[in-house]
């Protein structure tokens, strides 16, 4: 099950972590021009900032991902089916 972190919880330092980990993973494609970590980061955090996108902390793999309001909403509505139906 994942909860969702607000992202005044973290430090300035775990929430750059957060979101340099997340750039790294991805591996995310920002269109026809290169962009720096620095620039990826601060567009990432002005969507967090602005609710578009959540973090999540899944306790079962005791880890933190980013993803979007919209994939969020899905994973919350999967979840509460599947407690609805004993999954």
């Amino acid at each position: 099950m994942a909860i969702e972190v607000p992202w005044k919880n973290l430090s300035p330092e775990a929430l750059q972590g957060l979101i340099e980990s997340y750039i790294h993973r991805e591996g995310t494609d920002y269109g026809e021009y290169e962009q720096s970590l620095e620039q990826k980061s601060e567009r990432l955090l002005a969507l967090i900032k602005a609710g578009n996108v959540v973090i999540a902390f899944d306790e079962d793999s005791e880890s933190c991902n980013l993803m979007s309001k919209q994939e969020w909403s899905e994973l919350q509505n999967k979840s509460a089916e599947d407690e609805y139906f004993g999954y």
